[in-house]
């Protein structure tokens, strides 16, 4: 072993711990989620993750040289995202304390201040992407697919392919402060504005929302944003209620932004469209999830209690991208299976698989995949979605024109006699 090759290194290649002469807090960070993935990892990754970690231990060595024993726990995190893309497994992943405490605080239920704006990075600003009704935003006039150039006084979002300084994580440490921000506001046909956005203890979780939509009003659109909490599917389920009772001749459930959440929850909303069996496979036994009546999971019962089976039996389609994962994909995926069209881009990859959140010692968490999934057949699941009818997001077109270029191919495909120009 050449010379070069840094203590630590060889000390995980073996299986020990750091000795007490190399801990620092990034040391100490890359042990805690090493080891845990080593014990705990069961995904679909083929890379040899013990030789991973003994060359990320040297770059971890290399960069924690000037800063000695008091290395920090930001340079761990940095080394761990590198390995971890490496590793080639996506839902295995650290998250740091700022993006653990969101999730805490959506998994939980709990309130905090908040706009009611949700974003997502897009080139030339942060997209918004939900707003939550009754909200400060809505007060104000943000809707949903509005482009923001700039929040308090930057640039947002994406420029030239690059980060601007500020994103999502940005957006929701300017909410927290509690304090009012100022945010330019795109939207097509009008000219920039500059809005005054301010935050109340509002729910940290984004719920599902029905509007109307196409020609004639009649296809109910349901942004659905998120499966972690635990009542994701009874919320959807009420939803979908809401547009049968409104009379609804279609549906679109609008996915690009959704990225995952509890396997319970994606599975009983996905039973809308019919009974669902998702197998699990763990290192040490299996399990099943079942949809309707599932003996499994008679909680599911209790969430669709009814008569038919089949709750949704009209046309629907399903609008999907590169921010569906995991949850949103199996959602998709058994859909897709009873006919439902899906419309959008190929989903992020991570639908074959599914995850344990573990604490870090920096307050953070680490994101390891436990379980491979299967149908009831026993046939693995893609890990993305392939759409039916590609059809990415137009960025350009929303703000220049308001068409959302993904949503008007699936008001095409729900009602193909009615002219295109027609479903702008």
């Amino acid at each position: 072993m050449p010379k070069t090759f840094c203590r630590a290194a060889l000390l995980l290649l073996l299986g020990l711990p750091f000795s007490s002469a190399l801990a620092s807090p990034a040391t100490d960070l890359y042990q805690s989620a090493t080891s845990t993935v080593r014990d705990e990892y069961y995904g679909w990754a083929t890379a040899n993750f013990s030789l991973l970690v003994g060359e990320y231990a040297q770059k971890l060595d290399d960069a924690c040289a000037p800063q000695g024993d008091s290395c920090d726990y930001a340079t761990g995190r940095k080394v761990l995202g590198d390995l971890f893309t490496a590793y080639g497994d996506a839902h295995t992943n650290v998250r740091d304390p700022e993006g653990a405490e969101r999730l805490r605080e959506v998994m939980r239920d709990m309130a905090v201040q908040r706009t009611g704006v949700r974003t997502v990075r897009v080139e030339g600003g942060l997209l918004v992407v939900s707003v939550m009704p009754n909200s400060p935003a809505a007060w104000a006039g943000v809707r949903r697919l509005d482009l923001l150039p700039e929040v308090d006084g930057q640039a947002a979002g994406k420029r030239n392919g690059e980060n601007a300084p500020v994103g999502p994580n940005d957006f929701i440490r300017l909410e927290r402060k509690g304090q009012p921000f100022a945010v330019t506001l795109r939207r097509a046909g009008q000219p920039d504005q500059v809005v005054q956005l301010q935050t109340a203890l509002l729910k940290a979780r984004d719920e599902p929302t029905l509007t109307w939509t196409g020609v004639d009003g009649k296809t109910a659109l349901i942004d659905y944003p998120t499966f972690l909490s635990s009542d994701a599917a009874s919320l959807f389920l009420k939803r979908v209620q809401e547009a049968q009772s409104g009379g609804a001749e279609s549906l679109i459930v609008d996915l690009r932004f959704n990225g995952g959440g509890s396997l319970v929850q994606c599975v009983a909303a996905a039973s809308i469209f019919g009974p669902v069996v998702y197998g699990t496979q763990f290192k040490v036994g299996a399990y099943t999830y079942t949809g309707l009546r599932g003996k499994e999971a008679p909680y599911l019962e209790a969430v669709y209690a009814g008569p038919d089976v089949r709750v949704w039996n009209k046309p629907a389609a399903i609008l999907v991208g590169p921010n569906t994962a995991s949850c949103a994909e199996v959602f998709s995926f058994y859909a897709q299976r009873t006919g439902v069209k899906i419309i959008g881009e190929d989903t992020k990859g991570v639908g074959n698989s599914g995850v344990y959140f573990r604490d870090l010692p920096d307050g953070g968490v680490l994101s390891v995949t436990v379980l491979r999934a299967f149908t009831r057949d026993g046939d693995p699941l893609p890990d993305h979605i392939t759409p039916d009818i590609a059809a990415p997001t137009d960025i350009a077109a929303l703000t220049a024109t308001g068409t959302d270029t993904t949503l008007q191919a699936a008001l095409s495909v729900l009602s193909p006699a009615v002219p295109q120009q027609a479903l702008k």
